[in-house]
């Protein structure tokens, strides 16, 4: 795997879960199933911060660079002064606590799980819980951007306004109808999403601000055959580049990772294989520095004896001139 390799004293020792970096620099949060919330400094190479906590941890987002909040399997949402490294929990689900997100517009941390519930709280408030919705099923992933929240379950995707929780907006069927594995908003079309397949596709909806010129379509991202048939690998993620949305990278459950241009519908580069899957994936503020995580997942039952790693690639210019080149399949 081309990149360098973040070093830990204490390496990860169980699967990593999710990678996001800071807001507005470059330190890097890390949740996984060894019980540990790790705040590490990509530019220093140097961990700032690890909590040692009670549960393994499913997901983590940011408020800010000071603080941020997990979802646990022992059913908490916790908040986290990255500072003082010390942690409360600010609410419970009634089974794991699988996805989190926090949204600026509303100060609201939303929350899903196994119990097929979607919570928010209100932390300008003392641990305020101010909306619970129950579902049909659980949630498999969820994103935020502005405020649009989406989330899927099964091979659907749901659409909600933070502003109107009561009303979905739009439920859409995945273009594959196969379940889906990850979704994630497009930034500065907070209404676009892709979303990634376990059979490997991912479909993009690209809305226009007609909303008569809708580009949606989907495409097979990692194409692998065995013995002259289709190899199905499941999107384990996928990231937007932060200054031109119309780059996206995924990641798969063997250990590949392309980048396409969504506009001309073309691969624009693949990174050497990883020594394992890839859990997870997140670009820096400034579009220059992907982290990738790679690591087993649970999902698909393939544990490993290979410790998760964490490799930050330096993305440069080569988002349009280097690596292979092709068309979407």
């Amino acid at each position: 795997m081309n990149g360098a390799c973040l070093k830990f004293e204490n390496p990860i020792r169980d699967a990593i879960s999710r990678i996001r970096f800071a807001p507005h620099c470059n330190n890097l949060l890390i949740s996984s199933w060894d019980s540990s919330l790790r705040l590490y400094d990509v530019d220093s190479s140097v961990i700032r911060l690890e909590v040692p906590v009670e549960a393994a941890l499913l997901d983590c987002c940011f408020q800010h660079e000071s603080v941020a909040f997990t979802a646990g399997s022992d059913r908490s949402v916790t908040r986290y002064d990255l500072l003082l490294g010390i942690h409360d929990t600010i609410g419970d689900h009634d089974d794991l606590a699988t996805c989190i997100e926090y949204s600026d517009e509303t100060h609201q941390v939303i929350s899903a799980g196994w119990d097929r519930k979607i919570m928010s709280w209100d932390i300008r408030c003392a641990k305020a819980l101010t909306y619970t919705k129950v579902l049909t099923a659980a949630v498999d992933s969820m994103s935020l951007c502005g405020f649009n929240l989406m989330f899927a379950t099964g091979e659907s995707i749901n659409m909600y306004d933070l502003r109107n929780l009561e009303r979905s907006l739009q439920v859409k069927e995945s273009y594959t109808n196969l379940r889906i594995r990850c979704i994630r908003s497009i930034p500065n079309n907070c209404e676009g999403f892709a979303a990634g397949t376990v059979d490997g596709r991912v479909a993009l909806e690209i809305p226009h601000p007609s909303n008569s010129n809708d580009l949606g379509y989907t495409f097979r991202c990692h194409p692998k055959s065995k013995n002259g048939r289709d190899h199905l690998v499941a999107v384990n993620d996928i990231v937007f580049n932060p200054l031109t949305s119309s780059i996206l990278v995924t990641s798969d459950n063997e250990g590949y990772i392309c980048a396409w241009d969504s506009q001309s519908r073309r691969r624009i580069f693949e990174l050497a294989r990883c020594p394992s899957s890839v859990a997870s994936l997140s670009y820096n503020n400034g579009g220059q520095l992907l982290a990738i995580a790679a690591s087993y997942s649970y999902q698909e039952a393939n544990e490993t004896e290979q410790l998760p790693q964490i490799f930050i690639h330096e993305t440069g210019g080569d988002h349009h001139v280097s690596g292979s080149c092709g068309k979407f399949k």
